[in-house]
């Protein structure tokens, strides 16, 4: 099995991550309405390439990791949280999602972070598995946070040290 290849995104990847984004969008990941045309830049004010880590198997872009702020809070500067994972269905299973996470996970000690968070919908049971295997733990738990297909979803917050 080939190991996935961890970079950062570039400008180029605009189009390629847009696609796979769009692919993987599920609401046992998304509370985000299913996207539609015309499509907005995956890159924005917000996110730009350099907020990006990106996983390649054999020069295929397969996945992607976003890493940002919490809050603009000059006092919320030591920590940093994954606000988006993605990846390619044909890439699943291979390895992709741990090698995205603990790529970001030493990114955000790089940057300096004392901590790492995340939020994760509590019915998505495989990444919840992946994340308290790489450290992360719950921290606290929105219940019933969000309305999805019909069902009521916990919001739930996980974090680990640096």
């Amino acid at each position: 099995m080939p190991v996935p290849h961890i970079r950062h995104a570039t400008p180029d990847d605009e189009d390629t991550l847009g696609r796979l984004d769009r692919a993987t969008w599920s609401t046992l990941h998304s509370v985000q309405p299913c996207p539609r045309p015309p499509y907005p830049p995956f890159f924005g004010e917000r996110f730009g390439p350099r907020d990006h880590l990106v996983a390649e198997l054999d020069g295929t872009v397969v996945g992607y990791v976003r890493l940002g702020l919490p809050t603009p809070l000059a006092c919320h500067a030591h920590v940093r949280q994954i606000q988006g994972l993605a990846v390619a269905e044909e890439a699943r299973a291979a390895g992709v999602g741990r090698a995205l996470l603990r790529a970001v996970v030493a990114e955000a000690a790089r940057q300096g972070a004392r901590r790492i968070t995340l939020r994760v919908l509590g019915h998505n049971t495989p990444a919840r598995r992946l994340y308290e295997s790489e450290g992360f733990v719950v921290e606290g738990v929105l219940p019933e946070e969000f309305l999805l297909d019909g069902a009521y979803v916990d919001d739930v917050f996980m974090g680990r040290r640096l």
